[in-house]
């Protein structure tokens, strides 16, 4: 039998506010966030009865843990709703949290549901940093040369990028200050405040008489952007990875926490919940590069996003690029000649954070946000892979 192609829709995104690592959530579980973002979305649409949810599909970079046991059924179940909707978790690393929006697109865009639920979850304070609990390579992958740089920590593959992009550490420390400025500016202006949902954080403290004070506080704005950041703070950074490299802790994404969720349905579903879509899944597209440069995958993904969605690089209003490493995402930017104005336009993870496996969604929620309020055509989020890919996924506003 042969289906139609249909179009998907975003109706709904939201997400926490994020978390520098052993901050605000340093206390909160990765299933707990992704509770708190479904039921955030769920309610933006209340005409809608959570069990015809077809699927959730969840990204997480390390789905183990406190985020393992398919952390996205969990994270269903632990936010009240309906238990006949199942959940899957995925892992694509960085773009696990795209990914899923696009796999969520897709059954929709096949025929084979009209409402799905996409998102992300990632406590990089609760999981041991880019091992997990059990880092087991496989012996094979230093047999031979052409495999070795799969074990390469993400540090050295931004230096490697750097070296052979000739991006001096100059550039990577403006390109950071430029992050936390244009971050800053978005915060205080109040833009991202539509997309996220804030979290009543709960933290527990001995009292002088000997009880255990619970103090709430209502978390609400993210944490990373520094409005003190300047070149001559940055430039007093040692180099992380390599002993003579140009890649620092200032001009490279933030290990951080947080969750987020993206409602899609289909045409037919807008009408039968009386739903008003934001915008139409327009394309993704994801592509291998070389582990040891794997910062440079939006190079290739970004082109082949382009040609299936019919669209040219000139389209893009609005592109959030994910920044790993300043070194990585100037190479993609000159590589591609993006326009820097349309590229993060209100910072990227060098100030917001990234917490892997949630950044995609994430990332989603702020070009929703953002294409409501500046009334852009066209946005897109797009990011390097850890191993060597990359991902980049376009959205048209209706």
């Amino acid at each position: 039998m042969t289906r139609q192609i249909q179009d998907a829709y975003v109706v709904a995104a939201t997400r926490t506010p994020v978390a520098r690592r052993k901050g605000a959530f340093r206390n909160v579980r990765p299933d707990d966030m992704l509770a708190h973002v479904l039921r955030a979305m769920l309610a933006k649409q209340p005409g809608l009865d959570a069990g015809e949810v077809a699927d959730v599909i969840v990204g997480c970079a390390f789905p183990e843990a406190e985020q393992g046991l398919n952390v996205a059924r969990i994270g269903w179940l632990l936010a009240g709703l309906p238990n006949r909707v199942p959940a899957i978790t995925i892992n694509r690393f960085c773009s696990s949290g795209l990914q899923a929006v696009a796999m969520a697109a897709d059954r929709i865009r096949l025929g084979e549901a009209d409402v799905m639920i996409a998102g992300g979850t990632e406590s990089m304070t609760i999981m041991p940093q880019m091992m997990g609990n059990k880092l087991s390579i496989s012996p094979a992958v230093f047999e031979r040369d052409e495999n070795y740089a799969i074990a390469f920590g993400m540090g050295i593959t931004a230096e490697k990028v750097a070296a052979q992009w000739k991006i001096s550490r100059e550039d990577q420390d403006a390109f950071a200050v430029e992050s936390h400025r244009r971050a800053v500016s978005a915060i205080a202006a109040g833009k991202f405040a539509a997309e996220i949902s804030p979290y009543q954080v709960r933290t527990h403290a001995p009292s002088p008489d000997g009880t255990v004070k619970i103090v709430e506080r209502l978390f609400e704005v993210d944490e990373g952007p520094r409005p003190d950041s300047s070149i001559e703070a940055l430039a007093r950074l040692r180099p992380v990875f390599a002993a003579k490299g140009t890649v620092t802790a200032g001009n490279s994404s933030q290990m951080s926490d947080g969750a987020a969720a993206v409602l899609l349905m289909s045409e037919a579903a807008l009408k039968r919940y009386n739903a008003t879509p934001i915008a139409r899944f327009a394309a993704f597209s994801v592509a291998g590069v070389p582990p040891e440069i794997m910062g440079i995958g939006p190079v290739e993904a970004i082109p082949r996003a382009l040609k299936q969605a019919g669209l040219t690089q000139d389209r893009m209003d609005w592109i959030e690029l994910n920044e790993a490493f300043a070194a990585q995402a100037l190479a993609v930017i000159g590589e591609l000649k993006l326009d820097p104005a349309r590229v993060n336009p209100q910072g990227g993870a060098i100030a917001l954070g990234h917490p892997l496996g949630a950044t995609g969604a994430i990332r989603t929620a702020t070009v929703m946000s953002a294409m409501q309020r500046e009334k852009f055509r066209y946005g897109m989020v797009t990011m390097c892979i850890g191993t060597g890919m990359g991902a980049a996924g376009i959205f048209e506003r209706v």
